[in-house]
């Protein structure tokens, strides 16, 4: 079977590497990069860490408005598709690179399987859970991290060819951890839990200064050091509204630039507390044990949550710094999300289903 994994962006990077080795032990595995994430710190790093192959088309779609990045994604992710004619199709997450991809395989009449299908936040105002669900109602096979996004799936509808199979980025976690290591953090003058990880990249908060300023000024008026590498698009929007000063006034707010995949997730194992609005992060800093604080109103990953060790802040200052100081759960980790074989479940439950669907 000739299979085409779409990704784009740095989560897809590590979702895809345990399933690379996986997928090219039994089938022909073709890597398409839209591009969506270019920089050497969001995208190459993460291949040459994570021993993933070099992409077979790198599409170098770059940035831009959503219509106008989707767009680009789908014509040329079509011409590729015409070419190789893959069996199948994987998207993964709910990037722009997972509609477009999932899109323009459906348009072809070639079945998608869905990485990460079922996950909601149940808020449209967000463009990733406008592509996850449009993504999830036009695959054919959904592989699903928790039992949580099964049942979110059969609300929809969707009840066959579904696997609860855990998450890849939990099984590249486990496979990458015992590199982690805390003498990375005197690189970053920092000693364990006795810092703040924090990372803001979500359209929501960048993209209006209010937000923003809030969660500046909260993580501004820590009394432990934080570190935060900026998103390009943060850092964009610091620069527009002129938060600069804000933040070298505090004098506990360190600004990094993106970190490679080692360096960062070594800073999540050892911190304190994590402040993000990244959905990926929120799951990691779960597996690793670690409080975290979420910059946003709601949460695909409600088990974070339930469990106590997520909070969800908003934007709101005072409900940030109160939540820093205060959240320091009680309970057990009730969710594992994945395992280190992952990957292996996945390529099965694929191939039992493209058996089904070509009868």
């Amino acid at each position: 079977m000739k299979i085409a994994s779409i990704i784009g962006a740095r989560p897809q990077f590590i979702k895809v590497a345990p399933l690379q080795n996986e997928i090219s032990k039994r089938h022909d595995h073709l890597l398409i990069h839209t591009g969506q994430h270019y920089d050497y710190e969001l995208s190459k790093v993460f291949f040459e860490e994570l021993s993933i192959p070099d992409p077979d088309y790198n599409l170098e779609i770059g940035s831009g408005s959503h219509a106008n990045q989707t767009g680009r994604m789908l014509m040329a992710i079509e011409e590729v598709l015409l070419k190789e004619k893959p069996d199948l199709v994987i998207v993964y997450g709910d990037t722009n690179s997972t509609l477009a991809g999932a899109l323009a395989a459906a348009k072809l009449l070639i079945p998608i399987a869905h990485v990460e299908a079922g996950l909601r936040s149940f808020n449209m105002k967000m463009p990733e859970e406008i592509n996850r669900v449009i993504t999830d109602h036009i695959s054919s096979i959904f592989l699903c991290p928790s039992n949580t996004a099964a049942q979110n799936l059969a609300r929809e509808g969707i009840v066959n060819r579904v696997h609860v199979v855990g998450d890849t980025m939990i099984q590249c976690l486990i496979g990458v951890e015992k590199k982690l290591s805390k003498s990375l953090l005197q690189n970053f003058g920092v000693t364990e839990n006795n810092y703040i990880l924090a990372t803001i990249h979500r359209q929501e908060n960048t993209d209006v200064k209010e937000r923003l300023e809030a969660i500046i000024r909260a993580l501004s008026n820590c009394k432990l050091e934080v570190l935060l590498p900026l998103h390009p698009r943060t850092a964009k929007s610091i620069r527009l509204w002129g938060l600069e000063d804000l933040i070298n006034s505090s004098g506990n707010v360190k600004i990094l630039p993106p970190l490679n995949f080692i360096a960062f997730t070594s800073l999540e194992k050892y911190a304190r507390t994590i402040v993000t609005d990244s959905g990926g992060v929120q799951k990691e800093a779960y597996y690793f044990g670690v409080p975290c604080v979420t910059v946003r109103e709601e949460t695909e990953w409600i088990e974070t949550v339930r469990d106590g060790w997520n909070v969800l802040v908003g934007a709101d200052e005072e409900k940030i710094l109160h939540a820093i100081c205060s959240v320091r759960p009680r309970s057990s980790r009730t969710v594992q999300y994945g395992d280190g074989n992952v990957a292996q479940r996945i390529v099965e439950s694929i191939e039992k289903d493209f058996e089904e669907l070509r009868s």
